[in-house]
Protein backbone atom coordinates (compact mmCIF):
# COMPACT_ATOMS: atom_id res chain seq x y z
CA UNK A 1 0.00 0.00 0.00
CA UNK A 2 1.35 3.30 -0.95
CA UNK A 3 1.62 6.43 1.26
CA UNK A 4 -1.07 9.00 1.66
CA UNK A 5 0.01 12.83 2.59
CA UNK A 6 -1.17 14.58 4.95
CA UNK A 7 -3.01 17.98 4.99
CA UNK A 8 -4.60 20.07 7.72
CA UNK A 9 -7.40 22.51 6.87
CA UNK A 10 -6.17 26.28 8.61
CA UNK A 11 -8.65 25.38 11.36
CA UNK A 12 -7.50 22.14 12.06
CA UNK A 13 -4.43 23.05 12.17
CA UNK A 14 -4.81 26.04 14.44
CA UNK A 15 -6.98 23.63 16.98
CA UNK A 16 -3.81 21.26 16.85
CA UNK A 17 -0.99 24.21 17.71
CA UNK A 18 -3.39 24.93 20.59
CA UNK A 19 -3.41 21.34 22.03
CA UNK A 20 -1.14 20.75 25.24
CA UNK A 21 2.53 19.50 24.20
CA UNK A 22 1.87 16.14 26.05
CA UNK A 23 -1.47 15.59 24.05
CA UNK A 24 -0.13 16.99 20.85
CA UNK A 25 3.14 14.64 20.70
CA UNK A 26 0.18 11.51 20.66
CA UNK A 27 -2.45 13.39 18.71
CA UNK A 28 0.34 14.01 16.15
CA UNK A 29 1.79 10.71 15.74
CA UNK A 30 -1.63 9.29 14.87
CA UNK A 31 -1.81 11.76 12.53
CA UNK A 32 1.74 10.88 11.01
CA UNK A 33 0.17 7.03 11.21
CA UNK A 34 -2.46 7.93 8.54
CA UNK A 35 0.33 8.33 6.14
CA UNK A 36 0.79 4.74 5.85
CA UNK A 37 -2.56 3.44 6.98
CA UNK A 38 -5.32 6.41 7.17
CA UNK A 39 -7.89 3.33 8.08
CA UNK A 40 -6.35 1.67 10.87
CA UNK A 41 -7.69 -0.21 13.82
CA UNK A 42 -10.62 1.93 15.56
CA UNK A 43 -11.68 4.38 12.97
CA UNK A 44 -14.78 5.65 12.55
CA UNK A 45 -16.89 6.55 9.61
CA UNK A 46 -19.02 9.23 10.74
CA UNK A 47 -23.12 8.48 9.56
CA UNK A 48 -24.54 11.37 7.93
CA UNK A 49 -21.12 12.19 5.88
CA UNK A 50 -19.80 10.20 2.82
CA UNK A 51 -16.28 10.42 3.27
CA UNK A 52 -15.26 11.69 7.20
CA UNK A 53 -13.97 9.62 9.31
CA UNK A 54 -12.73 9.64 12.90
CA UNK A 55 -10.01 8.32 15.59
CA UNK A 56 -9.67 8.58 19.05
CA UNK A 57 -6.59 9.34 20.79
CA UNK A 58 -7.35 9.64 24.46
CA UNK A 59 -10.25 12.51 24.95
CA UNK A 60 -9.64 13.81 21.65
CA UNK A 61 -10.83 13.12 18.30
CA UNK A 62 -9.40 13.40 15.06
CA UNK A 63 -12.07 14.14 11.94
CA UNK A 64 -10.80 13.51 8.46
CA UNK A 65 -11.15 12.57 4.73
CA UNK A 66 -9.60 10.24 2.72
CA UNK A 67 -9.57 10.85 -1.03
CA UNK A 68 -8.37 7.25 -2.26
CA UNK A 69 -7.98 8.57 -6.09
CA UNK A 70 -5.08 11.01 -5.00
CA UNK A 71 -3.97 9.73 -1.70
CA UNK A 72 -5.11 12.36 0.30
CA UNK A 73 -6.24 12.95 3.51
CA UNK A 74 -7.13 15.93 4.81
CA UNK A 75 -7.60 16.58 8.62
CA UNK A 76 -10.73 18.88 9.36
CA UNK A 77 -11.07 18.94 13.00
CA UNK A 78 -8.54 18.13 15.94
CA UNK A 79 -10.77 18.83 19.26
CA UNK A 80 -11.61 17.68 22.55
CA UNK A 81 -14.43 14.71 21.96
CA UNK A 82 -17.07 16.99 24.04
CA UNK A 83 -16.49 19.48 21.22
CA UNK A 84 -15.29 17.24 18.15
CA UNK A 85 -19.16 16.27 16.48
CA UNK A 86 -20.42 20.37 16.53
Amino acid sequence: MGRYNVEFFNSAAKEFRALLSDIKTRVGEAIDALEQNPRPSGVRKLAGHTNLYRIRIGLYRVVYDINDKDRLVRVTRVRHRREAYR
